[in-house]
């Protein structure tokens, strides 16, 4: 078969092993018109696979750091490109078993995308326990920080990881030497093709040498990349002057064109067919082997290599571009990403930062960073370039809460062993106290043991359940057993309270004007002869026994007022006609009277702020209170003498 008779109908040739991608803009450029291309753009492709080499080189290193688990930008690509029907379904040690049946049978350079793919889908159920195995923990003991175990299948996994990385890069260091070595042997077919021209041998024999050297040089692996244009400049230039200079049958020259003809209008239907390929990545690396299948297909007549190049690279030059708007648009998403991500970053940061004081504060901020943690998983990749650095970022402000956490944990664990020793120490005062009979003072204990329960902070949950109710359990059996005591005098208080309720009727009855104080003193004596009643009567009974008493007191001293006042009214009625002097001298003494209970009233008002600033005076104060309503009413009384003097005063002035 043959080759076009010019360069620039020619592809550049792919750099390489079949596992490496081209750069799509060293694509677009080699196959608009690679005789017109200078040699610094072929470089240029040359080093963007490098690139993609270098990048990639630096992703499996994170991945055998152990860095990996929350995923990179290489495993987004090959998600991109790899059918997951091989590994879905599978368990861990199915995953390592095919990674390890892979590494020893199939060449290394054939692996990336399998490799990937069984990264995924392990670590994505490794993953999934550790999730389960958290939360089983968090739920049985709380208070204490997760640390997964360390898992078997996953060291296996990183230990077959490093031996394809080994394989790998052994293959990478040898790929050099390889071209070189395809460079001499395609210099070699060169130099037999040139023999060909000149060779003496019959046509059929000829033609046959010139085809097994074409599928030599087809057979050939990449070369150089510095070699690569002028190798195929001169390997074309050759294969022109074996088409002009041989004579060769023209019939089996035209039906050789019009073979070739076909095969690239096959390609060229195979490229436009590829704009409707749902993936794109797939479309693009489609495209690539169309490529090379045009490369080695043989020249066309001169009148139709143009319109069909034209057609081929229009399709090639449609699918390229999608392919670098699809990568353009997972740009842009990844540095939304990016922002999302280190808006994570800052709130982590944040809550980290946070003093908390009490299991309250905690718990609340560690349900705030797992919804932080939810959201994170939730979130693409960022640019390669960046996503292992915000990663770091946000582990290392989750290690930093947790930790902080962990160490406020050791203290609350030490207080709760404080605590739990405190209410053995209140529960062994209970129990020493569940057996007294004396009921007060037994009683006034245990009420202060329970205010003092109360004030003990809390103790592990695993000890405050039964230390509760070993607690409970004395202060119930002391409670019972005065219960038990007092349920026999209830009786004895209904019948007191009968009593008191009787005699407090017969109190709204008498007449006290007749009895005086002494029968007022004989109510008292009774009342306080009289026992308990029910505690809840208690208050009742009692302030209507203290209204019934405070209506004797006033009826009483009603009523000697009333005596004093008529016994006063005598007294002037006799001073009449005997001059101002008497009057004038009983107003003076009764006036000065006035002045000095003010004094006195105001004297012991003063009194009672003192009073109510110390401890226990309430019985003072009372007492207080009472002898200043009783100056109060005397002081009325003396005033009303007064007046009385005075209204006297002016009768005489009349007469």
């Amino acid at each position: 078969m043959a080759t076009d008779k010019t360069y620039n109908s020619t592809p550049v040739e792919s750099v390489g092993s079949a596992e490496d991608v081209l750069n799509v803009t060293a694509v677009e450029e080699a196959t608009a018109d690679a005789q017109s291309a200078p040699q610094t753009d072929l470089d240029a492709a040359a080093e963007a696979v490098a690139a993609d080499f270098a990048e990639e080189d630096a992703v499996l290193a994170a991945e055998q750091a152990g860095l990996a688990i929350e995923g990179e930008t290489a495993e987004e690509e090959a998600a991109a490109d790899v059918d997951r029907g091989d590994v879905s379904g599978k368990s861990k040690q199915e995953l390592v078993d095919m990674f390890a049946e892979k590494i020893a049978s199939e060449p290394v350079q054939t692996l990336r995308k399998s490799v990937e793919a069984i990264k995924i889908a392990f670590y994505k159920l490794h993953r999934a326990e550790v999730d389960a195995a958290r939360k089983a923990f968090e739920a049985a003991e709380p208070e204490k920080e997760f640390v997964p175990a360390p898992d078997a299948l996953e060291i296996r996994l990183k230990d077959l990881f490093k031996e394809y990385r080994r394989r790998r890069d052994e293959y990478i260091a040898n790929l050099d030497n390889i071209k070189e070595e395809n460079l001499k042997l395609k210099l070699s077919i060169i130099d037999e093709l040139k023999e060909l021209v000149n060779s003496d041998e019959t046509l059929n024999n000829t033609f046959a040498k010139f085809r097994e050297l074409q599928q030599r040089w087809k057979d050939t692996g990449p070369v150089p990349q510095t070699k690569v244009k002028d190798l195929w400049e001169t390997y074309n230039l050759h294969v022109e002057n074996f088409y002009n200079f041989i004579k060769i049958n023209k019939e089996l020259r035209d039906l050789d064109l019009k073979k070739n003809y076909e095969q690239k209008i096959q390609l060229c239907e195979q490229a436009e067919a590829l704009l409707m390929e749902p993936s794109i990545v797939d479309a693009f690396h489609k495209l690539q082997k169309l490529h090379d299948e045009w490369r080695e297909t043989g020249p066309v007549a001169n009148e139709y290599k143009e319109s069909l190049w034209e057609r081929f690279k229009a399709a090639s030059s449609r699918i390229n571009k999608q392919h670098q708007e699809y990568f353009d648009s997972i740009k842009q998403e990844q540095l939304k990403n990016l922002e999302l991500k280190s808006e994570l970053c800052a709130k982590t940061e944040a809550l980290a930062e946070q003093p908390y004081t009490t299991r309250k504060e905690w718990n609340k901020a560690s349900e705030r960073l797992i919804e932080i943690q939810k959201v994170w998983r939730t979130i693409g990749f960022a640019p390669k370039k960046d996503n292992t650095r915000i990663y770091e970022r946000f582990r290392t402000a989750c290690d930093r809460f947790f930790e902080a956490k962990r160490d406020f944990y050791a203290g609350v664990k030490s207080e709760m062993e404080h605590n739990l020793a405190l209410k053995q120490e209140i529960c062994e005062a209970a129990e020493a106290l569940q057996s007294s009979d004396d009921w007060k003072h037994a009683t006034e204990q245990i009420i202060a043991l329970q205010a003092k329960w109360k004030q003990v902070g809390a103790v592990s949950r695993r000890y405050s359940d039964q230390v509760w109710k070993r607690f409970r359990a004395a202060c119930d059996n002391f409670f019972e057993r005065k219960s038990q005591h007092f349920a026999g005098i209830e009786g004895e208080h209904e019948a007191n309270l009968r009593k008191k309720l009787s005699l407090i009727d017969e109190m709204m009855a008498a007449d006290v004007a007749e009895g005086g104080y002494d029968m007022i003193k004989e109510f008292q004596r009774r009342w306080s002869e009289i026992g308990y009643v029910p505690i809840k009567q208690k208050d009742a009974v009692q302030k209507r026994y203290k209204a019934a008493v405070d209506q004797l007191f006033g009826t009483l001293r009603g009523s000697e007022r009333d005596r004093s006042m008529n016994r006063f009214k005598e007294r002037l009625q006799s001073m009449k006609g005997a001059g101002d002097k008497r009057l004038k001298s009983e107003r003076e003494r009764l006036y000065n009277k006035v002045r000095q209970m003010e004094q006195d009233i105001a004297l012991l008002e003063n009194n009672i702020g003192f009073f109510s600033k110390s401890k226990n005076a309430e019985a003072m104060i009372a007492d207080i209170r009472e002898k200043i309503a009783k100056s109060k009413r005397e002081l009325q009384d003396t005033i009303e003498k007064v007046r009385l003097i005075d209204a006297r005063s002016a009768e005489q002035e009349k007469e």
